[in-house]
């Protein structure tokens, strides 16, 4: 009895060592709620899958010159145009990429390039912001100057019915709303308020694990309020059919975040499916299984499945892994292989608005 006991505290403490490793312990307890709680689609259900990919699209990653930033952008829009221009999904339209923009590594030429891309069909533009020790003050200022840039310059974004223009964001360093605990990278408890005053009508920052910002809330589309404290999109309000968000909240849109049993460190260590394409997690048929089975969907509307993947699309040998290694052809045609030839599934490629809009229109009940 002794030794089993012995045994079997080794097994605890080493368990909790590994989910504190990875910081899984922050939302381990959601992912054992949701596989207890899984819903189970009926046979006649014709499932429509949502795909969008949200880049961290960075040109002066490594602080690249002038020069190399540039040539990385014009050599990735000619590659992705190539590739993208021979699939498509099951309405006939082609892959769309979310270039989700750094407000502090603009530069005009390359804004240009990627509205020459949105305009010919292949994606669109958001925000994406790495700061530091900010103010709320400052904050708001360099996004409302930004999303007017973008607007009036390169004509990007768009406006709402009252003529705001509008915008979609992911933060840099996954630190939305101060949450990393050393509060770097941030420095705005309040700041979910100060987006959704400067026309932010959703945010794509999670997943982050195994960074210790990801939330607790693991695999949702929901609706967060500013507290006054950091982090305070760690949980919100499941969106459901006939409950949009009110004007002070904040859309949240989770990309899948699931644990991988088929692939394990050591033999034993299940690893973590955080919906990321790298060179060191490249697109794989088994992977979009385990993103449709994390089943992130508006409650009540559930045959709509939204898979929100995200990349840094210019950071070191990712290029050459979508590219050179044929990782955008692996993807697509893993996902058409599953999708969309078949009366159970209906593929749609969509920009990160477009992902959006569908989420807004079905919470609406306008779409069902």
């Amino acid at each position: 009895m002794i030794v089993f006991t012995l045994l079997l505290l080794t097994l605890v403490v080493l368990t909790w060592i590994v989910l504190k490793s990875r910081n899984m312990q922050l939302w381990i307890v959601s992912y054992i709620k949701n596989i207890s709680t899984k819903k189970l689609h009926t046979p006649n259900d014709c499932k429509h899958i949502y795909v969008c990919l949200a880049d961290h699209f960075e040109p002066y990653y490594g602080q690249a010159s002038v020069t190399i930033a540039r040539q990385k952008v014009d050599s990735w829009v000619e590659n992705y145009v190539r590739v993208a221009s021979q699939h498509t999904d099951s309405d006939g339209k082609h892959p769309q990429h979310s270039f989700f923009y750094p407000v502090e590594e603009y530069d005009d030429w390359i804004l240009d390039k990627l509205s020459g891309v949105c305009k010919s069909g292949f994606g669109d533009v958001e925000i994406h912001l790495h700061h530091d020790n900010d103010t709320e003050e400052n904050l708001e200022k360099t996004l409302l100057d930004f999303k007017q840039l973008l607007h009036s310059k390169h004509g990007l974004l768009r406006k709402n019915a009252a003529g705001e223009i509008v915008y979609g964001f992911i933060h840099g360093n996954w630190a939305l709303d101060n949450s990393r605990p050393d509060g770097k990278w941030c420095g705005i408890d309040n700041e979910l308020d100060v987006l959704v005053r400067t026309g932010c009508e959703y945010d794509m920052t999670m997943p982050s694990a195994p960074s210790d910002t990801q939330t607790s809330t693991i695999n949702s589309i929901y609706i967060a309020s500013e507290d006054g404290k950091c982090k305070s999109h760690d949980k919100g309000r499941s969106l459901a059919v006939g409950d949009w968000k009110k004007d002070n909240e904040l859309l949240m849109i989770q990309g899948p975040l699931t644990l991988n049993w088929k692939s394990r460190k050591f033999g034993l260590i299940p690893r973590i499916e955080s919906s990321e394409l790298s060179w060191d997690n490249p697109p794989a048929l088994q992977r979009v299984a385990l993103w449709e089975g994390c089943d992130i969907s508006v409650k009540n509307a559930e045959n709509n499945i939204f898979i929100k993947l995200h990349t840094h699309g210019l950071e070191e040998s990712n290029p050459v892994m979508f590219f050179e290694n044929g990782g955008f052809d692996i993807l697509w045609n893993s996902l058409e292989q599953k999708y969309k030839n078949t009366d159970s599934y209906k593929l749609h490629y969509v920009t990160a608005w477009e992902l959006y809009s569908k989420i807004k229109s079905l919470s609406c009940g306008e779409e069902m």
